[in-house]
């Protein structure tokens, strides 16, 4: 699969920061490999043009404004840390596991993108947002928010940090937080489901109709604070957790399993 040439254009940012468009035919997936620093992040700026899907390995990015209709799976995909992804929108993505983010790394700002119609057909389980941590690092230090997830098949966020049985044992994955999101899910259990991750906040949330419960935590997701979030009446219950998960847990009465 070719990569999508880089053009660097004339506009320099009041932070002096090179203001950089990808430019690529539709058919063509953007790799992001080249980064910037702490006081001068690379930004990536599609201004609206479509490209097949992102794949991001770099440091110090921000990534904003494309668009991705019916991506090979993940449609983007992001591992490396202080990466800002902002301002893109997802549609459909094809294949794989049909999801439609996949993050890795330290961090973290997912900020104000719009994922849609993932499918769980074929055997899939077609989240909106999924991180692991088996044969990827863990995450630390990340922010979700202003996301729409619209229609999706499967979980709004899947996250299992390196500890859940199935990752390395590698670190840990901690200090992630969900803010003011909307989230659709019609066919998956849970509408977020957490494992082995410590530091949670969830809070100003939209939980729409569809799953039997909002939020599940388990596998020692400890110190976690759920606030005011809008849940769905037709969902059962808002917060399942299970006993390893308990310790430092904040928020609404538990009511049911993970």
């Amino acid at each position: 699969m070719r990569t999508a040439p880089i053009i660097a254009l004339a506009a320099v940012l009041a932070a002096g920061t090179v203001h950089v468009a990808a430019a690529a035919p539709q058919t063509s997936r953007l790799t992001i490999t080249q980064g910037g620093t702490a006081d001068n992040p690379k930004v990536y700026d599609g201004n609206g043009q479509s490209v097949a899907g992102i794949t991001i390995e770099a440091d110090y990015v921000v990534v904003q404004n494309y668009k991705i209709n019916r991506p090979s799976a993940p449609g983007i995909r992001l591992e490396g840390n202080n990466i800002t992804l902002q301002n893109n929108t997802v549609t459909d993505p094809q294949g794989g596991d049909g999801d439609g983010l996949r993050f890795f790394g330290n961090d973290l700002k997912i900020l104000n993108n719009t994922i849609s119609g993932t499918r769980n057909t074929g055997g899939r389980h077609a989240d909106c947002m999924q991180t692991y941590a088996d044969d990827s690092p863990p995450s630390q230090r990340v922010l979700i928010e202003g996301n729409r997830c619209e229609k999706i098949d499967n979980m709004c966020l899947m996250a299992e940090g390196p500890n859940d049985g199935e990752g390395d044992g590698k670190g840990h994955s901690n200090y992630f937080t969900l803010r003011n999101n909307y989230c659709e899910t019609l066919k998956a259990s849970q509408a977020l489901m957490i494992e082995d991750i410590q530091h949670l906040v969830v809070e100003g949330n939209t939980f729409a109709a569809g799953p039997d419960k909002a939020i599940g935590l388990a596998i020692k997701s400890t110190d976690a604070t759920i606030g005011e979030n809008t849940v769905s009446e037709d969902i059962e219950c808002y917060v399942g957790i299970d006993k390893s998960s308990k310790p430092g847990y904040q928020g609404p009465k538990p009511t049911c399993a993970p």
